[in-house]
């Protein structure tokens, strides 16, 4: 599978940070860990298949993108991919917790997941984003060239 492209609107990310509060709200109302796992599997798709078949994506491009009209502002993938790498971790985490009884640690990996798709959806502040770059400047110069 493509990466996707480089860089995308970055109402689109907003957009799929929308969906990823509703579903993980959902989640923490009702304890229902599939939902959990569904949304697991759809921070993966972002994160290790790229932003081109990234699910809330391909709704945000068939659905929103032709109501709102085009735009020049652009956002580098790299962080937004990053981003949902912690989610997915996130979700792992949740979903081993509820799976196994831990409920505690499941709703405490779902809230913080929860907390990191709300600040982005509702004030554009990416946690990850702002995250990635802090750690690619600690990651040594070889190891980024292997990537």
């Amino acid at each position: 599978m493509s990466a996707g492209p480089s860089q995308v609107d970055p109402r689109g990310p907003r957009f799929a940070a929308w969906v990823t509060t509703v579903v993980l709200a959902a989640v923490l109302v009702t304890g229902w860990w599939p939902l959990l796992a569904a949304q697991g599997v759809v921070f993966a798709i972002g994160a290790f298949a790229g932003f081109g078949v990234a699910p809330y994506l391909i709704l945000y491009r068939a659905f929103a993108a032709p109501r709102l009209g085009p735009t020049d502002e652009r956002e580098d993938t790299a962080p937004l991919r990053f981003a949902q790498g912690v989610g997915f971790g996130f979700a792992v985490v949740g979903v081993l917790g509820y799976a196994t009884g831990l409920t505690a640690l499941g709703i405490v990996a779902t809230a913080f997941a929860l907390a990191a798709a709300f600040l982005n959806a509702a004030f554009a502040f990416c946690l990850g984003c702002e995250t990635y770059p802090l750690i690619r400047r600690f990651t040594p110069e070889k190891e980024r060239a292997l990537r």
